[in-house]
């Protein structure tokens, strides 16, 4: 078992960090949040004409570079210490891979291509208006007719269901939990972005309302592939949140070197230090839970599941308890609008609960492991 990242691998992460130092700075953040999309077009495209992000899992025959989840683990690492506002996570992580796991070869040839090249912007609508994501909750309606399908049903809290260019729908159908692709634009189909706490992440309400659609892969396997998807969208959400903790403790600790009391730096004092020590343990302790999960994830292990929701838990915590501490010990000046702080805290708030709770996962785990 190897978890260590190869040379190539750590080129990259100094590639995207530069690129991301550039053109995703705090200043640029809080413009893109203040946007009607919520991220800049033209970054996303030079993501995919630069460095090639949106295609680095996608295999060649879709018009991919051919890697793996690895490669990916490393860019979303980068995502999340730098806020990147973009639908990185509900394009490459959701969407494309509900395609590839659907087996269905021809809306993987259709729609991957332009995933591939920053063109296509895609989503994944699971959770509706419980906010649980589980099977047993999903009661969109898809009903077989002459015509074609057809969907009846809302869907809440879509990552970036505005902007998207394809939704796939999770839906129940005569043979089950089934998979369906649907395009802006279709009768009956309204989206509505929604206030959310974490602006550089953005949120839609998809009413579907006797909204044709077409079937992707075979009707009744859809939440296998969905639950496929959630495990490895644990782990690149894992991935995101040691990113951003990581950057909270690096600001926290340069913070702690030059603010002075009583003619000392305050990150002198042992009581702080302490804090920090614990910071760091918990960081480390997340980074580990996140690049096993990417490895499980790369590798197809049989035990993603376990590993996946271990790391949504671990690094959910890990990520608020180092967001709220970097506030605290940056005192009042961290609880500003103009600072970054809080920006990391909502987001660390919004991943929380992103993918299911902490406490769902605790019970997910529980049952996978046979508890």
């Amino acid at each position: 078992m190897v978890l260590s990242f190869t040379d190539e691998q750590l080129e990259l992460r100094t590639v995207v960090r530069k690129f991301l130092t550039s053109r995703s700075s705090e200043a640029q953040v809080r413009a893109q949040m203040e946007t009607a999309e919520g991220f800049d077009r033209q970054v996303w495209r030079e993501l995919a004409e630069q460095i090639g992000v949106q295609a680095l899992a996608i295999p060649e025959e879709y018009g991919g570079a051919g890697f793996g989840f690895g490669e990916l683990a490393v860019v979303l690492e980068e995502a999340g210490r730098s806020l990147l506002c973009a639908p990185l996570f509900s394009t490459v992580v959701l969407a494309a891979n509900t395609l590839l796991l659907s087996g269905d070869k021809e809306a993987c040839s259709k729609y991957l291509p332009g995933i591939a090249a920053g063109e296509t912007i895609a989503t994944l609508a699971v959770i509706e208006d419980s906010g649980a994501w589980h099977e047993e909750r999903i009661s969109t309606s898809a009903v077989a007719t002459a015509e074609g399908w057809r969907l009846d049903g809302v869907k809440r809290y879509v990552l970036d269901g505005a902007a998207a260019d394809l939704v796939i729908v999770v839906a129940r159908g005569p043979e089950g939990t089934s998979l369906f692709l649907v395009e802006p634009g279709a009768p009956g189909l309204d989206i509505q972005e929604v206030p959310t706490l974490d602006r550089t992440r953005r949120q839609a309400t998809i009413t579907l309302r006797d909204t044709p659609a077409t079937l992707l892969g075979e009707a009744g396997s859809g939440w296998t592939v969905v639950s496929g998807v959630l495990d490895i969208g644990a782990a690149a959400l894992a991935c995101e949140q040691v990113g951003g903790a990581g950057q909270v403790l690096d600001a926290t600790v340069d913070y702690l070197k030059v603010r002075e009391q009583f003619g000392k730096p305050i990150g002198s004092f042992q009581a702080i230090k302490h804090r920090c020590a614990d910071m760091l343990v918990e960081l480390e302790s997340a980074r580990s839970a996140a690049y096993y999960a990417s490895y499980a994830a790369a590798t197809g292990a049989s035990d993603l599941p376990v590993a996946a929701s271990t790391a949504k838990v671990y690094c959910s915590k890990a990520f608020y308890h180092i967001a709220a501490e970097g506030i605290q010990l940056h005192g009042g000046i961290g609880f500003t609008w103009e600072h970054p702080a809080h920006l990391y805290f909502k987001r660390a708030k919004g991943s929380e609960i992103l993918l299911g709770t902490p406490s769902h996962h605790r019970e997910v785990l529980a049952q996978r492991i046979g508890l």
